[in-house]
């Protein structure tokens, strides 16, 4: 039980590693860049579940507000958790509880994580949104503009992508008894 733990604890840190490179493939949109970190997140929620993969997210959230430069663009630092992107960067690790305890009691299927990631994308939107509307000072319709609008469709895009892989990387990996 107790190799189990801490292999589990290595796979977090390790998906946590993949996060912060996943951040930095970036296209710069202002006021919040568009990145591969979503997609990673929702991997890693769907791979290793609510426990270790909201551990992992928590990790890599971490890392960044003690000022190691794993957020987009080589960022780190509390001062960026507290800026306009803080939203969504804190609103990725209850979109991974939700990922991973959704899959948990509804079952680690295919259609069941597109939907747990699609809601997922909607939790991270919708406070990241939130909070780019009060730390940019932005009425709601900028906010919903800059902050939104743009990332729906790809975003979306990312958490079917997400999902489809993330059940058969899963599933091997159960498998082989990896995890």
């Amino acid at each position: 039980m107790r190799n189990n733990r801490l292999k589990m604890m290595i796979v977090a840190a390790l998906f946590a590693a993949i996060i912060s490179v996943a951040a930095q493939i970036i296209i710069n949109i202002p006021p919040v860049p568009f990145t591969l970190m979503t997609i990673a997140v929702m991997l890693t929620a769907t791979i290793l579940g609510a426990k270790y993969g909201t551990l992992a997210v928590a990790v890599y959230v971490l890392m960044g507000v003690i000022g190691i430069p794993v957020f987009a663009g080589m960022k780190g630092g509390f001062g960026v958790v507290l800026g306009p992107t803080g939203g969504y960067i804190m609103a990725i690790i209850p979109a991974a509880l939700f990922v991973g305890w959704y899959l948990g009691n509804f079952g680690h299927t295919k259609a069941q994580a597109i939907i747990a990631n699609m809601i997922a994308v909607l939790i991270i939107l919708a406070l990241g949104t939130a909070w780019l509307k009060f730390a940019a000072d932005l009425p709601w319709n900028g906010a919903i503009k800059g902050g939104m609008l743009p990332f729906i469709l790809p975003d979306l895009a990312k958490a079917i992508v997400a999902a489809i892989i993330g059940i058969i990387i899963r599933n091997r990996l159960v498998a082989a008894k990896l995890i």
